[in-house]
C-alpha cells in the first residue's frame, strides 16, 4: 500500500481500482505514511508556514433547503440575524489588529444581500485593507454577480461543490438545486480570475467510497486553488439529524491524498475536523493542511451560524483564539503567518 503512496506522490493521481484500495485501507502504519509524505511535500512548497484566515459569517438566512444544513430555510429553530456593514467592518479592524491579511465573508444564500450590496461591502473593506485579500463564500449566484464582485476587488471564491456524484447529490438537496449548476459556477468563477475553492464533506449521509472517487477525479479535474473537506456532522433540526457523523481517520486520509494530488493547493485543517475531535485541526495540519481558519464573527451570532451540531469556538473571542492557535501551530514546529497566504503557482500550474 506504501507503493501507492509513493506513485500518487510522484504521479498525483491514481486509477479508480488504486485510489479504491487506498481509500478503503485502515491500517494506522499506511495512514502514518500517507500523512507523512502529505507533509512533506506541504512543506516543500510552503514550509512551514500555516496561513489564517479571518472567518466572518455575516448571515443565517439561507433561501436553500439542503438536507444536512442547520441554516437550512426550513429549520425554524434557527435564530437568524445579518451583520450591518459597520460590524463586518469592525470584525475586519478587530482581524487587522490580530494579523489576519485575509477575511472570509461567508453566509446563506440571502437575498437580502443584493450583488449591489455585496459590491459595496467588498468596496468598503478594500479602501480600508489594500493588502488584504477578500474570499467571498456565498453559493451559487450569476456569471455577471461573479464578474461585478471580481470587478470590486474580491480575490477569492469558495464553493463546496459537495459531492461529484448527481445521484449522491441529488440525496443531499432538494430538487431545485443541481450538480451540473454548482459545476457551472465554479468553472465561471475560476474563469473569471478568482482563486476559486471546491470541496466536500466527508461521510455525509449515502455517500460510498465511489463517490468519493468521482469527488477526488472532478477536484483534479477543475485543479481549484482551495479544496475544503471536513466531516459531515448532524444538526438536530435537520433530516440529517439521526445519522452517523463522518469518521476523523478517513478526513485525515482524503487531506493527504489531495495534497499529494495537488502539492501546491491551499488545504484548510477545517473546524469540523476540530469539533470531531479535540486535536484535529493539529492533525489537519500533520496531514498535509496548511491553512485555518478563526472565527472573526461578533461574539453574540457564533451560536447562530451553526451548519452543525457541537461546533467549536462559537465562544472564544478572537484574541484568545489565535494565541492560542499560535502556540499549539508552534509547539507541533509550524508557524502561523501574518501574510495574505496566496497559491503558489508550480510549473506553470
Amino acid at each position: 500500500m506504501k507503493d501507492l503512496v509513493l506513485q500518487l506522490e510522484q504521479n498525483h493521481f491514481l486509477t479508480d481500482e488504486e485510489f479504491k484500495l487506498l481509500l478503503e485501507d485502515e491500517s494506522d502504519e499506511v495512514l502514518s505514511f500517507l500523512n507523512e509524505r502529505a507533509a512533506y511535500v506541504s512543506k516543500k512548497t510552503y514550509g512551514n508556514k500555516v496561513y489564517i484566515r479571518g472567518l466572518i459569517e455575516f448571515t443565517n438566512y439561507c433561501r436553500n433547503d439542503c438536507y444536512y444544513c442547520g441554516i437550512r430555510r426550513s429549520n425554524c429553530n434557527a435564530e437568524r440575524y445579518r451583520l450591518t456593514d459597520e460590524q463586518i467592518l469592525d470584525c475586519c479592524e478587530t482581524g487587522y489588529k490580530l494579523g489576519f491579511r485575509t477575511f472570509v465573508l461567508q453566509g446563506g444564500e440571502d437575498g437580502f444581500f443584493s450583488d449591489e450590496k455585496i459590491v459595496g461591502i467588498i468596496k468598503k473593506i478594500k479602501e480600508i485593507y489594500p493588502d488584504c485579500a477578500v474570499t467571498l463564500s456565498i453559493g451559487e449566484r450569476t456569471h455577471d454577480s461573479y464578474k461585478a464582485f471580481f470587478a470590486a476587488g474580491a480575490d477569492r471564491y469558495l464553493l463546496r461543490h459537495e459531492t461529484a456524484d448527481s445521484e449522491h447529490y441529488r440525496q443531499l438537496h432538494p430538487g431545485n438545486l443541481s450538480l451540473e449548476n454548482r459545476m457551472q459556477c465554479l468553472y465561471d468563477l475560476k474563469k473569471i480570475g478568482y482563486q476559486v475553492g471546491c470541496g466536500f464533506m466527508v461521510g455525509s449521509p449515502y455517500q460510498t467510497t465511489e463517490s468519493i472517487i468521482k469527488d477526488l477525479k472532478f477536484v483534479k479535474e477543475l485543479k481549484p486553488h482551495m479544496v475544503g473537506i471536513g466531516p459531515f456532522i448532524p444538526h438536530s433540526s435537520t433530516p440529517f439529524k439521526d445519522y452517523k457523523q463522518g469518521g476523523l481517520k478517513l478526513t485525515l486520509r482524503l487531506l493527504s491524498i489531495i495534497r499529494l494530488m495537488l502539492p501546491n493547493v491551499l488545504l484548510p485543517a477545517t473546524t469540523a475536523l476540530g469539533t470531531i475531535d479535540s486535536e484535529g485541526r493539529e492533525k489537519g495540519i500533520l496531514a498535509g493542511a496548511n491553512v485555518v481558519m478563526p472565527n472573526l464573527s461578533p461574539k453574540n451570532v457564533r451560536k447562530k451560524y451553526l451548519l452543525y451540531d457541537n461546533k467549536i469556538c462559537t465562544g472564544d473571542e478572537a484574541a484568545e483564539c489565535i494565541l492560542c492557535m499560535k502556540r499549539r501551530m508552534q509547539s507541533m514546529g509550524y508557524e502561523v503567518v501574518v501574510s495574505r497566504g496566496d497559491y503558489k503557482e508550480i510549473n506553470g500550474e
